[in-house]
């Protein structure tokens, strides 16, 4: 099956990887001059490294990123965890995302991946799809993915009208520096003052990412650091955190991620008879439940278990839609919960709900 996959990030490619197992002939289109890693370092739950194992890049995955034991905190460092909950419910691999989606589009192929090459439509016939480029350039497929992030083109084309939208006034900031004398086990996550939260782990060997996000974040002022300053303060009492405070003071300004959160909305439908979306344009998530990238990756592995499964293409999509969209009902009320969650013992304790639910009802395709 000649398969064109519209993005060429971390879904993409392991969908693109995972396509291949059975069979299909994938392109990846990739609109930037270069495969490249949006973000720091993403966090990969034991039902994302799963899928890697099938593809065959598990022990590699595993053997460029840290295991995390992931502790909540309160402003003063008061360390909390949920009684009735197993460590496996706050476990986690830290993956640097650069290394990552390297690992990935060599194990697609490179030759495999289109680069400059942007997708601004596409046209459906009964027997095919013509993916139309920027240019004037078209391809021809029997099977179009989108994996093309929150400002899919491909989902425009698929349902009008569903333009992602700011989750008003949440941004993070972000970035990955040279490890010092911080913790070299981490802060992970702490609950603090005015709908803020943030902490630090190692990310790689002598790299340490950090990383604060703010609901309700009012008016930016400044430069990126002093914002991103400015809400770290609410995570530090009592000279917890002095090393967080530090760490993003002697960032330089030009390495500091700075995003205004956008939320894919609930969607009419995720397919249709050659088409379907995976990852962030389906579902794009806020990154306080640090699971959009493993959700996405399991987005990868349902669809090939729904397209190996026959009898034809349109049949298979609409079982995949089935599958993922139900899934994704429960994990936006896991969401809410977390994001209205009052005070540190309460976010611990709905993060380990949504984290224990979603590992137990994994898929296992």
């Amino acid at each position: 099956m000649r398969t064109v996959i519209a993005g060429g990030g971390l879904v993409g490619l392991t969908t693109a990887a995972s396509l291949q197992l059975i069979g299909h002939e994938v392109t990846v289109l990739e609109q930037a001059p270069r495969v490249r890693a949006a973000g720091a370092g993403i966090g990969l739950w034991p039902n994302a490294l799963r899928e890697f194992d099938r593809i065959g890049v598990g022990a590699d995955v595993r053997g460029m990123g840290g295991e995390i034991d992931a502790w909540f905190f309160d402003a003063a460092g008061r360390p909390l965890r949920t009684p009735g909950h197993h460590e496996s419910d706050h476990q986690f691999l830290l993956v640097p995302r650069p290394g990552l989606n390297s690992l990935l589009a060599d194990t697609v192929g490179r030759d495999r991946i289109l680069l400059d090459a942007r997708v601004t439509g596409y046209t459906e016939r009964e027997s095919e799809v013509v993916v139309h480029l920027a240019g004037g350039a078209e391809l021809h497929a029997d099977l179009l993915i989108g994996a093309d992030g929150v400002h899919s083109r491909v989902r425009a084309e698929l349902v009008p009208g569903s333009a992602a939208t700011a989750h008003a006034g949440h941004y993070a900031w972000r970035a990955v520096v040279p490890a010092g004398d911080e913790r070299p086990e981490g802060t992970v996550l702490t609950i603090g003052r005015e709908r803020t939260r943030g902490g630090y782990a190692r990310v790689a060997q002598g790299r340490t990412m950090w990383m604060v996000n703010q609901f309700d974040a009012g008016p930016l002022t400044g430069t990126k650091r002093d914002r991103a300053l400015r809400r770290a303060r609410h995570l530090a009492e009592a000279g917890w955190h002095d090393d967080l405070l530090e760490m993003i003071a002697t960032t330089p300004e030009e390495a500091i991620l700075e995003n205004a959160i956008m939320l894919v909305p609930p969607l009419s439908r995720w397919t249709s008879g050659r088409v379907a979306l995976v990852g962030d344009a389906a579902h794009g998530l806020s990154p306080h439940i640090s699971a959009g990238g493993t959700l996405g990756i399991e987005d990868a592995g349902v669809l090939r278990a729904s397209l190996a499964a026959g009898p034809d293409t349109a049949r298979a999509l609409a079982r995949y839609e089935d599958a993922r969209t139900a899934r994704f009902d429960q994990v936006r009320e896991h969401a809410a919960a977390v994001e209205h969650a009052t005070g540190a013992a309460e976010f611990a304790q709905r993060y380990a709900a949504f984290s224990h639910w979603m590992l137990s009802t994994a898929p296992t395709t």
